[in-house]
């Protein structure tokens, strides 16, 4: 079933593939279009202020509700998954898209031991570095951030077997669609047995949205 949509300059296109060839070429010029467009992405998020509003577009206000939600939610998974997580058992997430590590200081450094943030703006990720830094935040014994990966999500590939879960929240927009199977291919190796994903995105409530 082919869905119509507009692009963020509000070209409309009549079905997703119209709108990728439009971004990122026919195969022969496919690759360089699409680094292209990936460079355009990081270049836009590079002017934008490390803070919450900043990257919450504008929108700091949803921070709160957005983290009751989101903790209600893993609250319930981890209880289904691992019944014995307060038992000695050594949990670690990967926060995708991280920016400045407001879901990992806000929610998930509460829950796992270690907490890997995969971001890449590199001011962003100085900015979750400092602010999960011991000193300056609260945070359970022995959970802390460990890893702070300055890599896309197209390029990322994880250590083999290291996550129970990775959390992916409001980037997964910013890659193609073959990227984006790549993508959760490629990191479904780093999950522990018993590990899951968690993908939370805002969709269109008709039709469909690009990006550009």
């Amino acid at each position: 079933m082919e869905v119509s949509g507009l692009d963020s300059d509000g070209k409309e296109f009549k079905n997703a593939e119209e709108m990728w060839r439009e971004q990122i070429g026919e195969d022969g010029e496919q690759q360089e279009k699409k680094t292209q467009w990936y460079r355009e992405g990081i270049s836009y998020w590079e002017g934008v202020e490390a803070s919450v509003d900043g990257v919450l577009g504008g929108f700091g206000n949803v921070n709160e509700v957005d983290i009751k939600g989101s903790e209600a939610f893993l609250q319930m998974l981890l209880s289904d998954r691992f019944p014995n997580a307060r038992n000695n058992q050594h949990l670690v997430a990967l926060d995708c898209g991280s920016g400045i590590g407001r879901i990992t200081k806000n929610l998930l450094i509460r829950y796992f031991n270690e907490v890997d943030l995969l971001e890449p703006v590199s001011h962003f990720l100085d900015a979750a570095r400092e602010s999960l830094a011991p000193e300056n935040h609260m945070a359970p014994d022995m959970h802390k951030a460990t890893n702070f990966f300055c890599v896309p999500l197209q390029d990322f590939t994880p250590e083999t077997g290291r996550y129970d879960v990775v959390w992916v929240q409001w980037c997964i927009g910013h890659l193609t669609d073959d990227d984006f199977v790549s993508f959760f291919k490629r990191a479904k190796v780093g999950l522990k047995p018993g590990g899951f994903f968690v993908l939370k995105e805002n969709i269109a409530r008709s039709g469909s949205e690009g990006i550009t």
